[in-house]
Parts: C-alpha cells; structure tokens; sequence
C-alpha cells in the first residue's frame, strides 16, 4: 500500500477555509470590558487553490480574521485579500503561481511574482495596510475588510515593502524598507505622519540577505545584515540559492533617522539570524536593541547545509551597542522558547518595562501553548498557557483607554483547540497572565493559524478610507 506523504502546511488547522462568512453577535464566556472598542484584524496564508507542486506556510493567498467589539458584544468577518494575482487565479479557478519552493516559472504568461498580502498589518495616516515584503501593501477597507487595492505612495514607492514597518508613536512618521536579489540590496524610506513618501535611499550591503524586520529608536534606525545570504552564483553552480552562511558575521547597521549610507555604522556579533524585533531604544551613549534570536535557521531551504541542533529556537536576547567605543554586548534575557514578540506599541523605540510573545510548544511545527510576559527590570517573565492541545499565535496588546501606566491593557489572540477542533479569540489582562482569560469569543469557524495582527481603535475606524 502506497501512503502519499500530507504537507503538513496543508493539514489540521494550518489547512484553509474557503468560505468568507459576516456574522451577527457571538457567544462570549466570561465578560468582554465595556471600554474594549475597536477591531483585531489578523493576516494569514490561505491558499485559495491546491498549491503547483511544494508548499510553504508563507506561500499562500492573504487572508484577514477580524473581530469587531463594542458594548460588550462581538462580530466576525473574514475575507481574502484580492491582489492582482488572487484575482488571476480565482478567475482561472486553479493555482497559476508556484511556491517559494519551487523553481521559477519559465511558462508563466504573467510577469510578475504575485503578492501574497499575507503576512501582517499597519494602520498610518488613516489607510489600513496588508503588507507582503515582497511588494507593495494593499489597502483595506475596514470595517468590511473589502481590498481596495495596491498602494504606491503616488507612484513614489519604488522598493518592496517590509511586513514591518515602524510608526513612532510620538512624531507619526513610519518608516520602512526594501530588500532584494539584486542591487541595490536594501533602501530605505521615511513617511510623514500625513502619509507622504519624504525619501528612500539606498543602503549599501556586501550582498543580498533575507531581512524581516529591523528596529526604530527615537532617533535611530537598526537594521540587520545577518548571514541568511541569497546569491545567484550559488544558484548557477548547483548549489542553493538561499543558505545561512554561519561562518559570517552578523552585523547591524545603526544610521541616524533621517540619514544615509554616508552616516551609517555596522557592528559585527556572532553569526545568528532574527525574525521578529521586539524593540529598541536609546540608554547614555548606547543603543540597545531586544529581538527574538536564533542560533541559525534552514527556513525556505530545502538541503540542510548547516546543520545546527540548536538552530531554529527562537529566545529572547539583548544587544547593546556602544556608539562611542563601538563595542557590542550580546546576551540572552530568556530561554523559553518564543516569537511574535509584542510591546505597547504607544512606547515604541523608547525604553520599556515589559514585553510580550508567544510561547513556542515542543515539536517541529510553529505552534504556541501560551503567553510570556516579560519584566525587563527584574529580568522575569510570566506565562499564560492557553490549555491541553489549545494553540495559538501571535497576541496583539491593547491599551486601556486611559492607561496610566505601561501594562494596562489587554492581550488578545485566537486560540484553536485542536480536541474540539473549534477556535475562539481569548481576551487576557496584560496585568495577571496567570489568571483565565476575561473573555472568550467563539468563533462561527475555523481560524488556521496566521501570521501578525493589528487592533484598530474605535477612533481609527471612524477616519479610515
């Protein structure tokens, strides 16, 4: 008996749902607070079609999972993300592109790799944004979660976009990113608090690299160049076109704000790579950047040439970087296992007390059984664990309206019980992780798992286009 091996990408809850459903109010457990008002948006992969050949999670159609909340009650909608592509291939009815495993397409008629959307979200200068750090953002409509369309900045936006841009709570202006295959490797914008496009510049890298993230302090942008290197050469001679190169250094790069590659400075550490940022800030005459750190990673490569036991676990660590002596301190603040890692984003790039991620589960898949909060000033952390076989991602903190001091808020994320097969969005107090949930909101369908979200405020959602 022959057994046909099941990606497991395209199994269980990582599998999609098709069906794009609106409904009225939902069944809460335990109490939603009376000044929770807003919208959780949260983006994803989900594969329209039956994927051509390999799938990888970061390959499929964006699709969004909001719940709206007012008054204690809750409703949900979910909707694809119609990019060009996605309108492609629901046209034709099947898969036209291949995956970020597959080789590139010689016969595909379209000259143009699609955009997913797929992968996390922004809300600056009144437009809500799907972003792909392969392309452009898409704007989206909210509350209906409708894809009005690709979003270029007047025409202005010249490089891909990163999943990550960076909003400075104090000034309004966002910044982000570009990289890519060929030079100019990276480029790098400002936009204004009104959502003008004030200025992209190139930054000079010895090579291509993948780069998900980066860092903003009040005055200073990081990024990292770290050894997950792409090169055509490579390519050309049989061998990979991505790999993690653990003989190179690591090197971040720290350039004023509003500067260029003429007044950029790089500091090297230990080979290493990072997805996901938590935050940066300035203390004296150093900057110091909080991110979750991998030893090595084999994502997106199929040969294991660099194999690590340790590669690809995920814990917080700390840099300081010494702009005056030029040195760098590296160290591990936790060793739990943990991504999509979270601040109260109203201190973003200042110097904060907490910090927030998901708690990583034993096993090879990217599942997360809880939630760590962790206190910088006395080095510990706390956790919420979600329950036996519940699951679930990335948690989105949201303030209480008239905080008054950094951890007043809540924490909120969808959740999948893997015994019940049924999924909820849990509400926990930022203040007391230990404690159950304050509310529970169940969800009319399945919620695979996805990526990165976003809350709206009542007040955004009032102003949006």
């Amino acid at each position: 008996m022959v057994t046909t091996a099941v990606n497991p990408y395209l199994d269980g809850n990582f599998a999609p749902v098709y069906k794009e459903i609106t409904t009225d109010t939902l069944k809460v457990i335990g109490e939603l607070p009376d000044d929770l008002s807003g919208m959780l948006v949260r983006n994803g992969p989900n594969p329209q079609w039956a994927p051509i050949g390999q799938y990888h999670w970061f390959d499929g159609d964006g699709m969004l999972h909001g719940v709206r909340i007012s008054n204690g009650k809750a409703t949900y909608r979910n909707r694809y993300v119609q990019t060009k592509g996605w309108k492609i291939e629901h046209e034709a009815g099947k898969a036209v592109w291949s995956g970020m495993l597959e080789p590139s397409q010689k016969d595909n008629p379209h000259n143009f790799y699609k955009n997913a959307a797929n992968t996390a979200l922004i809300w600056h200068a009144g437009q809500f944004l799907a972003l792909w750090e392969g392309g452009a953002p898409h704007v989206i409509k909210v509350p209906d979660l409708d894809t009005i369309g690709e979003y270029t900045y007047k025409s202005q936006l010249t490089s891909a976009f990163t999943a990550h841009p960076k909003v400075d709570p104090v000034t309004g202006e966002m910044m982000f990113f570009g990289y890519s295959f060929a030079p100019p490797y990276l480029e790098y914008s400002v936009v204004d608090p009104l959502g003008e496009l004030l200025r992209t510049v190139p930054i000079d890298l010895p090579m291509g690299v993948m780069m998900h993230d980066f860092a903003i302090t009040e005055n200073y942008t990081i990024f990292m160049d770290l050894p997950l290197t792409f090169s055509p050469q490579r390519a050309q001679k049989g061998e990979p076109m991505m790999m993690f190169e653990s003989d190179r250094p690591s090197r971040f790069g720290i350039v004023p704000r509003h500067g260029d590659n003429s007044n950029i400075r790089w500091f090297e550490s230990p080979p290493c790579y990072v997805f996901h940022t938590l935050n940066a800030y300035e203390e004296g005459n150093e900057v110091v950047l909080i991110a979750c750190r991998m030893s090595s990673t084999k994502v997106l490569i199929t040969k294991d040439t660099q194999p690590d036991p340790d590669g690809d676990i995920p814990r917080l660590h700390q840099w300081r970087f010494n702009l005056t002596t030029g040195k760098v301190r590296e160290e591990m603040l936790n060793d739990i296992p943990a991504e999509f890692p979270r601040v109260n984003e109203n201190f973003l790039g200042r110097q904060t007390r907490y910090g927030y991620a998901g708690k990583m589960a034993q096993g090879s898949m990217p599942l997360f059984d809880g939630l760590i909060k962790y206190d910088h000033h006395n080095g510990k952390s706390q956790t919420h664990e979600f329950g036996r076989g519940r699951y679930g991602g990335e948690a989105v903190f949201v303030p209480f309206p008239n905080a008054t001091s950094e951890d007043q808020g809540w924490l909120i994320s969808f959740v999948h019980d893997t015994r019940e097969d049924t999924c909820e969005l849990v509400v926990v107090n930022a203040q007391d992780v230990n404690a159950e949930p304050v509310a529970r909101v169940l969800i009319p369908q399945r919620v695979p798992y996805g990526f990165h979200g976003a809350w709206i405020s009542e007040e955004q959602l009032s102003v949006s286009v």
